[in-house]
Parts: structure tokens; C-alpha cells; sequence
């Protein structure tokens, strides 16, 4: 069967547009409710634990759970369970250790909670770095997988593709704040699992409805090595560097520990951690069917012709079992997946800029809630044009692996700071900033110099750090630095708060 992907159809722009007109309505909507920093940032704190739980699913089930997966375990078999086994893992870790104390301790950005006790204007600083630089990079994955999706659907090049859906997505921040985008992600998560749901099923019953058939079928076609591992990952150290950075840097991601400040209390955020991990779960159990299913259905050879990064898989598929409709909505709830989690992305980083550098460092706590919402506007602004244009200089890389990456800066910066902060009482400013930017540096450097992007994007015969996952070194090195810096430069003040910091963390006493 012919593809219609590259041609432009009726029924795809159609599914677009609904969606496009639905978001931009609950844009309008909230707009109208969005006036002070709180309403902005946090949606005013009225988001209840379950719609918050299928919020934070939406902001985590991407493009590159959604389009980067299903193409990796089409074209490199079991090893692209990885991705989706790890993702998993760290929403246990994020309800135990992080979800309450930051609940209670922040207020806008996890810059906050390192503020409750540390220097306020180093320890932001450095945050800050932080915080955009994982921000960027899970942007441009984002970015890059919509510039494809619509590259494909449309007929429209590549680079207009990625300006159209950075156009749509300023809207929804600029406007609408944290309540459009909160409702953009409800919305989303509900159309992204009918739609996986939908698609496993159609796929399965060209296998009797047996997964063990699916899997028969794999191995028939591919051989036995499809189905095992070493596909993608062959180099122990690069397997225990990947699974760090999946578990990890999911309680270092900016714009989900945001979204804890979106409830009304402790109680409602860890509600919103157990939805979210029973949505994303079950996501994560069906998203390889589909995968699995591309690969013996359509072929490696015909998914890496439309595009070379496999993003296109789970697209070809729902075209082969339902036709144009089914893939026009498949389509276009991939583009719904983009655009609410390029939103939450970018409303993260415009709140770093605006609460934790502008407010907070510049104007040392006196700006007026008009101004603080004025900033926060063009912080969105320069941040997605600045994604818009990286987007497009990573152009063929595939999304999973992509957000891959920033999950190792996020495990390696932002995560042990935050971690030492809450449970270490000899924690220090100094700890915290070396801990922070040594992390993040160390790990955008060497993902830099991996092959990843110093042979692959940059064009070098072979790369100056082997391994494509930094997290084992970079992550080592964050929590090695906390502990030697904190021990040099010791911190009575930060010692004394430890214990009021205890209070509020298992209490909520003093808690916004």
C-alpha cells in the first residue's frame, strides 16, 4: 500500500483544525482568569489531584513517548523498551521523596525549595541554568517530532512546519498561562491514550488479539535478535548511564515538578503522582505493540524511508489499519501531544526567568504582579523562538533519544540538588551552586562531545567522549561536588533552617 504521508489531505487538516480551534477556545477561556503571577504560573492553585494527574501524564506522555518509541522498537527492536521501562520507573521516586516536601516548601519553580534554606540569589542563579538548560533540549525533541509530523501531513517543508507550531503554542502561554495550559494537557492525555488504545487493538487483531503471536511474528521476520537486547544499547556502561538518566531526571524536569504547585495541598499532589503513574503506565505497557506491530506490518525499511529517526512509525501504521481518517486523528492527536507539552516546556522556562531571575535575583522580591506577568510574556516569547531555531538545526535526530539526553542533564543537575536540599541537613549554597552547574555543564558538555551530536549533527569522523548516555559521569560528579563544597564551605544559617525546613516539609505548616 502507497503511503499518503508528504501529500497533503483533506481529512488530516480537517482533525487539525478541530483541535487547533478546541485549544484556542480553553486559551480564550483562561485568559479571562489569568491576571495575577499566581493564576499565570499556577493556574491558582484549584487544580484537583486527579485532573492534575492527567495533566502531568499529558505533559509526560511527548512526542517522544508517543512517535519516538514506537519507532524505535520498529526499527531497533527490544531494546526501545528501554525508554518506556525507564520513563516508568521514577514516578514511584518522584511520589516518595519529592512530590510533598516540594508541594510544600515551593511556590512557582524548584528553585524555591533550594531557596528555602540556601542563598537566594547564587542558588537561583544557578538553577536557572539548570532549569533552561533541560527545558532547551527537551524543546527541540518536541519541536523536531512536530516539524516532521506536519512536514509529512501537510506537504509544507520542514522549517515552515516547526514556525507553525512554535506560532500556536506562544499562543497558549502567552494568553492563557498555566490554567490553558493545564486543560490543553487534560484534553491531550485523553486523546493520546483513546487513540494508542485504538491503534494496539486495530494491530493486535491482525495477530488473533495474541501478543505472543506479535512477538512470533517479529522473530520470523527479523530473527530472534529483534526481541533481544543489544539493539540500541550494547555497552553495559552506556545501559546503566541510560537507565540513571530516565529514572532520575524525571524528579529534575522543570515543568512537571511545576505542576505541584498547580493543587491546593500535599495531599492533592501525591493524589496527582499515583493517577499519573496508573495513565502513564498503562501507556508505557501498550506503546511497544505498536511499535512491534510497524515493524512486521509495514517493514524497517519502508518506516526509515519516510523518515530516518523511525518518528513516523506509529503515523504509517494508523494509516495501514484504518486508512486517511484514522490517520489524519492519530496525527493530529500526535500534534496535540507536541503542542501541550512544548507549552508546559516553555511556561516552565518563561517562570525560571521571571520568578526565579527577574523577581527574585534582579528586583530582589519588589516587582508588582503586573510586572512580574509582563516579563514571564517575554521570556515566552524569546524562549520559543530560540527552541524554534535549535529545532531546525536538529532536524533528522530521533525524539526519544533526543529527550533521552535531557533527561541526563535534568538526573544530573537539577535532581541532587534538590534531593541534598531536602534530606541533608550539612547541605550548603556552595554545595548547591557547584552541585547544580557542575551536573548540568558537565553533562550538555559531553552529550556535545558524543557521538550523538559531534558525529551525527557536526559531521566528525569520531567522537571526543565515547559513550552516547553521560549520566553515570555527570550525575556522580554533581553529587560529588555537593558533598566536597558543602563540606569546604560549611553553612550555619542553612544548618538552623533545617529543622523548620523539616516542619513544613511533613506538615505543610507555613505552606502557600
Amino acid at each position: 500500500m502507497e503511503s499518503t504521508l508528504g501529500q497533503p489531505n483533506f481529512i488530516s487538516v480537517a482533525f487539525f483544525l478541530v483541535f487547533v480551534l478546541l485549544t484556542l477556545g480553553i486559551t480564550y477561556w483562561a485568559a479571562r482568569k489569568t491576571k495575577t503571577s499566581s493564576e499565570f504560573y499556577a493556574a491558582g492553585r484549584s487544580i484537583t489531584g486527579f485532573q492534575n494527574g492527567l495533566a502531568l501524564s499529558g505533559d509526560y506522555m511527548s512526542a517522544a513517548s508517543f512517535l519516538g518509541i514506537s519507532g524505535m522498537v520498529a526499527l531497533k527492536g527490544y531494546d526501545g523498551i528501554i525508554y518506556a521501562v525507564g520513563w516508568l520507573v521514577g514516578w514511584p521516586a518522584l511520589m516518595f521523596l519529592i512530590a510533598e516536601p516540594l508541594r510544600n516548601l515551593g511556590k512557582y519553580t524548584f528553585a524555591d525549595v533550594l531557596a528555602f534554606r540556601l542563598g537566594q540569589k547564587p542558588i537561583r542563579i544557578s538553577a536557572s541554568i539548570g532549569g533552561i538548560l533541560v527545558t532547551l533540549t527537551y524543546s527541540i525533541a518536541q519541536i523536531v517530532g512536530s516539524g516532521k509530523l506536519i512536514n509529512l501531513m501537510f506537504g509544507i517543508s520542514y522549517e515552515s512546519a516547526v514556525v507553525l507550531v512554535g506560532g500556536v503554542m506562544l499562543l497558549y502561554v502567552l494568553f492563557g498561562g498555566m490554567i490553558a495550559t493545564t486543560w490543553v494537557q487534560i484534553v491531550k492525555a485523553a486523546l493520546l491514550l483513546f487513540g494508542v488504545t485504538l491503534l494496539a487493538l486495530l494491530a493486535l487483531a491482525k495477530f488473533g488479539f495474541s501478543v505472543s503471536d506479535l512477538y512470533g511474528a517479529v522473530e520470523t521476520t527479523y530473527g530472534r535478535s529483534a526481541l533481544e537486547p543489544g539493539g540500541l544499547v550494547s555497552n553495559p556502561l552506556d545501559a546503566i548511564s541510560l537507565g540513571l538518566a530516565l529514572m532520575f531526571g524525571l524528579l529534575g524536569l522543570p515543568h512537571i515538578l511545576m505542576r505541584f504547585y498547580t493543587v491546593p495541598d500535599a495531599k492533592e499532589a501525591r493524589k496527582s503522582v499515583a493517577y499519573a503513574t496508573t495513565f502513564i503506565g498503562y501507556f508505557y505497557i501498550i506503546i511497544p505493540i505498536v511499535g512491534f506491530a510497524a515493524a512486521v506490518l509495514i517493514g524497517k525499511d519502508k518506516i526509515a524511508a519516510v523518515d530516518k529517526g523511525g518518528n513516523m512509525a506509529a503515523a504509517l501504521l494508523a494509516e495501514l489499519l484504518g486508512g486517511t481518517p484514522f490517520l489524519g486523528f492519530i496525527a493530529a492527536v500526535a500534534f496535540a501531544t507536541i503542542l501541550a507539552v512544548v507549552a508546559g516546556l516553555t511556561l516552565a522556562a518563561a517562570s525560571t526567568i521571571s520568578h526565579d531571575l527577574h523577581f527574585n535575583v534582579f528586583r530582589e522580591g519588589k516587582a508588582t504582579e503586573e510586572e512580574q506577568v509582563r516579563v514571564a510574556r517575554r521570556a515566552t516569547v524569546a524562549f520559543g523562538i530560540f527552541g524554534i531555531l535549535l529545532g531546525i538545526l536538529f532536524k533528522d535526530q530521533n525524539v526519544a533519544f533526543m529527550v533521552g539526553l535531557a533527561f541526563a542533564i535534568a538526573a544530573s543537575g537539577n535532581f541532587p540538588a534538590l534531593f541534598l536540599s531536602i534530606l541533608w541537613r550539612n547541605f550548603s549554597t556552595a554545595g548547591g551552586v557547584a552541585s547544580i552547574l557542575s551536573g548540568s555543564l558537565s553533562a550538555s558538555l559531553l552529550i556535545i562531545l558524543s557521538p550523538t551530536v559531534w558525529v551525527e549533527v557536526f559531521g566528525f569522523s569520531s567522537p571526543i567522549f565515547p559513550y552516547k548516555n553521560p549520566a553515570i559521569f555527570s550525575m556522580t560528579l554533581s553529587f560529588l561536588a555537593a558533598f566536597v563544597f558543602s563540606k569546604w564551605f560549611p553553612e550555619k544559617k542553612a544548618q538552623n533552617a533545617y529543622e523548620s525546613e523539616k516542619v513544613r516539609v511533613y506538615l505543610g505548616i507555613g505552606a502557600e
